[in-house]
């Protein structure tokens, strides 16, 4: 687990390359095909050589949630411990990783008609003043919710709608998935915080010099793809696709895009720093990927035969 940016991939792609591993896509915006560039998408060689799971497995236009990835990766972990393997959870959608450890709630099916009642009312209130409705019905959530993160806003809000009852109610109970899985828990977590940022930056602006602009305006020909689709609202995708309609300039939508794309960073590492049983490592340090190969080394010997 870790931050965006902060060397998943190339830790993961060493650790197959030493261990028994086959590797996991734990983030919500790869399982879409035809968004590579602002996915940070591994290359085709590095596809090639450690192919990942759960990468490339819905078009951009088709709903993909929580309980979809759950059932999907108990099925790839399933057939990778079949093959004798391990398999290697890479990613940085941390609500996956919840759902997967800790169980999912029964919750409803979204309500296209609700969703766009939301959305109009945050057009004309913004998402800070939605945020502080959620706040009257489910405290819980919006202390865990960022006021700038709409599309968790906008499904507590519906559940709300839906069911009558708060997301955070709807959630309570949960039991794990499998009880016959065991996690060994992992993180990047860079440090210093400026670091971070610089990294962020630079691979903005990487994805910029290599066409997300022109991958935006490819996905915008989908004639069913909308700005409202969950794919177009990952973060870097939504800005670029502002700035295509003209609703800002070139240096509003990089300005904003950074913007978010840091805010994101905060949510995770706040999560990260929250849960429990975690053995982090700064990947910014000398010796960090060797700390989680000895690490996981280490954990792995009890499981042996």
């Amino acid at each position: 687990m870790g931050p965006t940016a902060s060397g998943k991939t190339d830790t993961a792609v060493r650790l197959a390359s030493e261990f028994p591993v086959d590797i996991v896509s734990v983030d919500s915006a790869l399982v879409y095909r035809g968004m590579n560039i602002g996915t940070a998408k591994p290359d085709d060689a590095t596809l090639y050589r450690h192919p990942h799971r759960l990468v490339d497995i819905r078009e951009p236009e088709a709903p993909y949630s929580a309980g979809d990835f759950v059932r999907d990766a108990i099925l790839e972990i399933d057939d990778i411990h079949g093959r004798d393997r391990l398999p290697l959870l890479v990613g940085g959608t941390m609500m996956y990783f919840r759902s997967l450890i800790e169980g999912i709630a029964d919750l409803p099916e979204g309500d296209p008609g609700i969703r766009v009642a939301i959305d109009a009312e945050a057009s004309q209130d913004g998402w800070p003043a939605m945020h502080a409705k959620l706040k009257e019905i489910d405290p819980a959530a919006a202390a865990r919710i960022s006021p700038n993160d709409s599309q968790r806003i906008q499904r507590a809000l519906e559940v709300y709608r839906i069911r009558g009852r708060s997301l955070t109610e709807c959630q309570s109970g949960t039991a794990p998935v499998r009880s016959d899985f065991s996690f060994i828990k992992m993180a990047l977590i860079p440090e210093p915080r400026a670091e971070l940022h610089s990294r962020i930056a630079k691979r903005l602006d990487l994805m910029f010099k290599q066409g997300i602009m022109d991958e935006v305006r490819t996905l915008m020909k989908r004639p069913e793809l909308t700005a409202e689709h969950s794919s177009m609202r990952a973060v870097g995708y939504r800005q670029c696709w502002r700035h295509i309609d003209g609703s800002w300039t070139i240096d509003e939508t990089r300005s904003k895009a950074l913007a978010a794309t840091r805010q994101l960073a905060k949510r995770q590492l706040t999560w990260l720093r929250n849960e429990s049983g975690l053995f982090t490592v700064n990947p910014l340090e000398v010796g960090a990927y060797e700390a989680i190969s000895t690490h996981l080394r280490r954990a792995l010997e009890p499981y042996k035969n």
